[in-house]
């Protein structure tokens, strides 16, 4: 005892129990005094302390465990809730077939955007029929791939007003479905994670009151993997999407949801985001056009994010549909006053359709691999297939290298995100359960930095891209490092513009990741989206364009196919991509920034060739 009361007779002198006004030594003693009638007395008994610990195990075990069980009643109650929404729209739908027997629900299915509004405009179609065939869709593919989150039963409200309007907007009477994470009024931005389960959004986003104001209808949100971190569509809570083309494949994602429900039928619109290819990637996977803009160009205000600060590269909101029409029509309506006064940091730059339309020969650069992950036969076939195809018509194609793609995957796009070394990212899991798509990536950021960097220099002679991705994975360590990486993006957009400008381009034609792959794999390979994030760090606006299908001569050639470092990497892609006969094979369309409408008038011409070809 007399030890111990001497340790903290020497505590109770250290400068944390001082004052600035420094008390008399009758006072000092006083405080000292009555101090220790709260500290313990007499020696410490062993089985008690024992006993005290192991109830303090036991009572953080329970913890845990109760913890687990509130994690599990909320998935459950999120789920039952939307489960109830679906029963309740479907009964809505039978009432509607039952009252009005003869709609021609496969005709109305099969009609271009363009001309399902031209038949809205001119009133041969009316917005409740088109609605309720859309919702009726809609219940049948997610049946099929579990791609909505829920349905928005406001649709009906907002049917009601729009049928009251004199003014008909360009998407009077569109049934459009949104990502989950695009905040509607009274509904969840869940982003796959437990804690966004409890807060609906107060307010529409910028882009559903612009999308409201033009006469379309929101008539559900689509399902997104866990943290939006991932082109696997899956998360603990509502589950795993699938490929509506083949089930034993994966939509893609982040915007996966929205893939699977439009290539299934159940959507003729979608608007989605993109921060490294969640929009291309869906689109890619599913056999759909999709448009990633520059970022600014449409608003973000109202849309959530598990990390929001991230400026170095900029997520973007951008529309997914089944031909370029769809997408420069979507647009169109969205370029409009009303989003440029909801949102003045969106640039007031309205839809320029006389470059949409225009039929001016363009200069072509084209590339069909960037030297860091060799995509598979039928990837690079479809760009020299197409880049054939533009030459026959007239365009001029230069071959165009990017430069230095395993830098930006690495050292620019990787670092942005775990700048930190992922422990901001980290913190988005506390209290959530770990969706199995997610476990390769957590696990890789709660290495401590050091090993990161020791496991980095160890695989550097054997596998250096594996070795650069760990590296990357370990972050910076000062903002003067952060100031100096945000620099480092601007000097490379920077150079790649000045390539761009010395060869004369207008447009560049590229490979994009595909075909879909085999559900389980992309969680094994993140970095295998070089060929789409390029464009994010860049904030150039880029779109997809499916061209072909996987061929049997594709398959084939695939048993060939060794990658280019001979790395684990090499040999997953292969087994990701196999089995995919007779799916969907894209191209990737790009322009300098702002100018969209150029980017999908070369969509469109790709679009048109490639019809063209098949249909000869």
């Amino acid at each position: 005892m007399a030890a111990a009361e001497g340790t903290w007779e020497g505590l109770l002198h250290l400068p944390c129990f001082s004052f600035s006004l420094r008390p008399r030594r009758a006072e000092v003693m006083i405080q000292q005094q009555q101090l220790r009638q709260l500290l313990p007395e007499g020696k410490v008994d062993t089985a008690a302390a024992l006993a005290l610990l192991g109830g303090s195990v036991a009572a953080l075990g329970v913890w845990k465990w109760l913890s687990k069980k509130m994690i599990q009643k909320k998935m459950e109650e999120a789920r039952r809730t939307r489960d109830e929404g679906m029963k309740k729209m479907a009964k809505v739908v039978q009432q509607f077939r039952e009252q009005v027997p003869s709609v021609q629900t496969d005709a109305i299915l099969s009609l271009p955007l363009l001309e399902l509004t031209g038949r809205l405009q001119e009133g041969s179609l009316s917005p409740r029929t088109v609605l309720y065939t859309y919702l009726e869709k809609a219940l049948e593919v997610t049946q099929q791939t579990n791609c909505l989150r829920h349905f928005i039963p406001e649709c009906e409200e907002q049917l009601q007003e729009i049928e009251g309007q004199k003014e008909k907007g360009l998407l009077y009477g569109v049934p459009v479905s949104i990502k989950d994470h695009i905040g509607h009024k009274g509904h969840l931005a869940t982003c796959g994670l437990v804690q966004c389960l409890g807060t609906p959004m107060e307010e529409d986003s910028v882009l559903v009151k612009v999308l409201k104001r033009q006469g379309a209808i929101p008539f559900a949100m689509t399902n997104v993997p866990q943290s939006l971190f991932s082109y696997e569509c899956s998360n603990p809570i509502f589950g795993q999407t699938l490929n509506p083309l083949n089930a034993q494949k994966c939509p893609g994602g982040s915007s996966g949801g929205e893939g699977a429900l439009i290539a299934g039928g159940g959507s003729i619109l979608g608007i989605g985001s993109d921060v490294g290819g969640s929009i291309r990637l869906p689109s890619s996977f599913c056999g759909l056009c999709g448009l990633k803009p520059t970022a600014e160009r449409l608003s973000l205000s109202g849309v959530t994010g598990p990390i929001n600060g991230i400026l170095a590269v900029p997520c973007a909101l951008g529309p997914m549909a089944r031909d370029v029409d769809s997408l420069a029509l979507c647009m169109k309506a969205l370029l409009c006053q009303e989003m440029f006064q909801l949102d003045p940091s969106v640039p007031p730059i309205p839809f320029n359709e006389e470059v949409y339309s225009s039929s001016t020969p363009l200069r072509v650069g084209y590339y069909d691999t960037d030297g860091y992950f060799p995509l598979p036969p039928c990837m690079r076939r479809a760009v020299q297939e197409t880049r054939r195809a533009l030459q026959a018509a007239g365009h001029q194609l230069v071959l165009f290298s990017p430069p230095r793609i395993p830098y930006v995957m690495t050292e620019l796009f990787l670092k942005t995100f775990f700048a930190d070394g992922g422990c901001t990212w980290l913190d988005v899991f506390t209290g959530n359960i770990i969706d199995p798509g997610l476990k390769p990536q957590v696990n890789s950021c709660k290495m401590p930095r050091l090993v990161k960097k020791l496991l980095a220099l160890l695989l550097k002679p054997l596998f250096p891209r594996l070795a650069d991705y760990l590296s990357a994975m370990a972050g910076m360590r000062s903002v003067k490092e952060v100031w100096n990486h945000h620099h480092e993006i601007q000097v490379y957009r920077s150079q790649f513009i000045s390539q761009w400008k010395e060869l004369q381009l207008d447009v560049v034609l590229c490979p994009v990741l595909g075909p879909a792959f085999t559900t389980g794999y992309p969680r094994k390979l993140l970095a295998a989206i070089s060929s789409t994030m390029l464009y994010n760090v860049l904030n150039f606006p880029a779109g997809v364009v499916p061209v072909s299908t996987v061929t049997e001569a594709d398959e084939e050639e695939l048993k060939l196919y060794k990658g280019c470092c001979g790395d684990p990497w090499d040999r997953t892609l292969k087994q990701a991509v196999s089995g995919a006969l007779g799916l969907p094979v894209a191209v990737q369309c790009v322009a300098l920034p702002w100018q969209e409408e150029l980017c999908l008038r070369f969509m469109k011409e790709v679009e048109t060739l490639s019809r063209d070809k098949r249909a000869a």
